[in-house]
């Protein structure tokens, strides 16, 4: 029992097994494994190394962004001319009604309507039918809306995007005003898709064209639009390749003015401007019809980096024993010679059997694979 056991030890750390191998001339098996393993190369360079660059480290970007609106304009409403400069339309968007009744009782004193415009006093004004409010007076009446916009001289308007970006990962800092984007040519460049792409500087009508919109409507009712500064970076490649792209979408205010039978359209909101005037504090409330412009950065950068490399690889040779697989089992299922290939393939073993009350003795056969 010893001497078995010291010769198990010995046989394990003493001794190699290896697969045993059979060429087998077949045609039909031969073609199928080369196209198996033709297809797992292509899968692995095509797919993985190309499309998917499996060879690279990915990274996003960390993102400021700050805007500058430029433009003058000039209405003339009812003899009243005035001058619109960025500090009269340009701001922080901040986030109607009245309520009838037939008798004090409708309206509830201390109360709130929600689309109300103040707190009512419990009497119901019996000239007009509606609940009295503690508000500014005159209360708002927007039912007319200017036709067309006042502002239609801000389609020329010009739109000035400065973005910054870093990529932790790859520790690259870049800034849409990328090499030979210089205060010369700022001063005269205007963005264009083709002819000046990377431009910080936008045109406020072409940028509702290229979102889809019509400028007169948007104008008119408003609407919100999208800029996407895109950047896609491989800093395999220099550093100074990695620039930015914009892309421009429409988000609310349909150009194909269907947007007519939704309940709530375009965009608006209400603010005021405070003065005194005969020592009353007064208010010139105003709603506004704008155009929101929502710019939003999304980014991707690569690197080469060899652990991916590496898991690539390996995920792309252990798929190649996908074909070892389809072969064996045309070779022992499938073909009619099956039985014969069973045989090369798998090898007859002898064990003896130790009986302990003779010697070395009989023998017996088995069949192991």
């Amino acid at each position: 029992m010893k001497s078995q056991i010291t010769s198990a030890i010995s046989d394990f750390f003493l001794e190699y097994e290896t697969p045993r191998q059979v060429l087998v001339k077949n045609r039909r098996v031969g073609v199928v494994c080369r196209l198996i393993q033709l297809g797992v190369l292509v899968y692995i360079i095509g797919w993985v190394f190309i499309y998917e660059k499996g060879y690279q480290s990915t990274d996003t970007a960390v993102s400021s962004i700050f805007t500058k609106m430029k433009g003058v304009g000039y209405t003339n409403v009812n003899g009243t001319e005035r001058v619109w400069d960025v500090a009269d339309y340009v701001f922080p968007p901040q986030l109607k009604g009245s309520h009838n009744c037939s008798s004090d009782a409708d309206c509830e004193g201390g109360g709130y309507k929600r689309t109300g415009h103040g707190e009512m006093t419990g009497v119901c004004v019996n000239s007009t039918k509606t609940c009295e409010v503690l508000t500014w007076c005159p209360v708002e009446d927007d039912h007319h809306i200017p036709k067309p916009a006042l502002l239609t001289s801000a389609e020329n308007y010009t739109l000035f995007i400065k973005n910054f970006i870093t990529f932790p990962l790859f520790e690259v800092t870049r800034s849409n005003l990328v090499e030979g984007i210089d205060s010369a040519y700022i001063s005269k460049c205007l963005y264009h898709p083709d002819d000046a792409p990377l431009c910080p500087i936008f045109k406020l009508g072409d940028i509702v064209k290229l979102s889809g919109f019509n400028f007169d409507l948007i104008a008119q009712m408003g609407g919100g639009i999208g800029i996407v500064v895109d950047w896609t970076c491989n800093f395999d490649l220099n550093v100074k390749h990695c620039k930015p792209t914009y892309k421009f979408h429409g988000l609310y205010g349909n150009p194909d003015e269907k947007d007519n039978a939704k309940a709530s359209v375009g965009y608006n909101f209400r603010y005021a401007k405070y003065y005194v005037e005969d020592k009353i504090k007064k208010r010139t409330l105003l709603k506004v019809f704008g155009i929101r412009i929502d710019i939003i950065v999304q980014s991707l950068a690569r690197k080469f980096d060899i652990i991916p490399t590496l898991t690539a690889i390996g995920s792309g040779v252990g798929i190649f024993g996908v074909a070892t697989v389809v072969c064996d089992l045309m070779l022992l299922y499938l073909l009619p010679k099956r039985e014969f290939y069973k045989d090369m393939k798998f090898k007859y073993a002898e064990t003896y059997v130790q009986d302990p009350e003779t010697e070395p003795g009989s023998m017996e056969t088995e069949l192991s694979k």
